[in-house]
């Protein structure tokens, strides 16, 4: 199995996505990169992943730079924001880091995203890497240059698009993830079959007995696909100006059910909420059947993943989703199913199916069972 990617833009090469089953690979991946030579390095964690993994990568990376620090911030999403930006900001300046320097992100989405954003905007744009520690970062947040924190109660509202230098995903960190983080990272998988590739959906499904024990190889194999799918979209539309959209699928209601719940509900259980409720609506449009939906339920069941929320306030929902980044000229870019992989973005979904796909998932009116 080729255990690389290379992510282009214009055809022309930006950053490699490494798949290993340790951190053995990582200085030589560095080295080739030859941007850390006699530098200043920064790996920024949180206070979870600083436990397991902080001593290993820095003594990798010790003997590859020039100095090398560390920023740790309290972990979970609450302190993905600007305050926690501002704290690394004067570590970077204490520290004298200048634009040839690099930031190293080791841990989940928020660690990739927070360190993104602040290697975006310090100095007006510093080098970073990615190694992402999670499976919902392995497949989705770490690839695609997209940073941010969130800003107040709206999830990634400060934001901007840069690339990494490279992404160094070593699968063996899932062993160490909590089944509840392991389970969101699966919705964001799921999500990948999809709206791209049916063949792998039921791949999934045939595989979930490995997957659920987190065989190396059959890990290796699902990252690997799914990071394939979102590299094409990425490369096709880097800064979401179109077909990047089709990432969003299930995101317009999880990410306002996410918001709601106060973050307290994981990202890849709001995203798999919102996959069946836009299913719902794509079967509304005779687009997907029944079945399609059936078995997504018995998909996301098996992933640990939930089907149902219990009461919801649609009206809240859908006055979040008013406030999100998907609005295009006061409209939501909606992304539907016109079949199992073969997505599409609707600008015409009404708050009366939105509304009717909520009734479904709160288990009012219950089609899945």
């Amino acid at each position: 199995m080729d255990r690389r990617l290379t992510v282009c833009r214009d055809h022309v090469p930006i950053y490699d996505i490494v798949l290993s089953g340790s951190f053995d690979e990582l200085a030589g991946e560095l080295e080739k990169l030859n941007v850390i030579n006699g530098r200043r390095l920064c790996i920024v964690t949180d206070s979870n992943v600083a436990g397991l993994y902080l001593e290993p990568v820095a003594d990798i990376l010790k003997d590859c730079c020039g100095e090398l620090t560390s920023f740790v911030f309290k972990a979970g999403e609450e302190y993905k924001n600007l305050d926690t930006v501002r704290e690394l900001y004067r570590h970077l300046i204490t520290h004298q880091f200048d634009r040839k320097d690099l930031l190293v992100a080791l841990g989940g989405g928020v660690v990739g995203d927070l360190c993104g954003y602040a290697a975006a905007t310090y100095l007006r744009g510093i080098s970073f890497i990615q190694i992402p520690t999670t499976l919902l970062s392995q497949v989705d947040s770490s690839i695609g240059g997209k940073t941010g924190v969130d800003f107040d109660a709206y999830k990634n509202m400060v934001g901007a698009f840069h690339m990494p230098k490279l992404v160094y995903t070593n699968v063996s960190t899932l062993k160490t993830l909590p089944a509840e983080q392991y389970s969101s990272g699966m919705g964001e998988v799921i999500k990948h079959g999809l709206i791209r590739d049916r063949q792998y959906y039921q791949w999934l499904y045939e595989n979930r007995e490995k997957i659920l024990k987190r065989d190396e190889t059959a890990c290796m194999a699902m990252i690997l696909r799914s990071d394939e799918i979102k590299r094409q979209v990425v490369e096709n539309d880097p800064t979401e100006q179109g077909e990047r959209a089709l990432l969003n699928f299930g995101h317009t209601l999880g990410h306002a059910i996410e918001k709601l719940s106060d973050f307290a509900l994981p990202h890849g259980h709001c995203v798999g909420l919102g996959l069946l409720a836009a299913s719902e609506i794509s079967r509304g449009r005779g687009w997907v059947s029944e079945g399609d939906i059936a078995r997504l339920k018995e998909v996301l069941h098996w992933y640990g993943i939930p089907v149902h929320i219990g009461a919801l306030d649609a009206d809240a929902v859908l006055a979040a989703t008013k406030n999100d980044k998907k609005m295009d000229g006061g409209r939501i870019r909606f992304i539907l199913l016109h079949s199992i992989g073969d997505a599409v973005i609707d600008r015409t979904v009404t708050e009366e199916e939105m509304r009717a796909a909520l009734e479904t998932i709160s288990g009012r009116t219950n089609r899945y069972e």
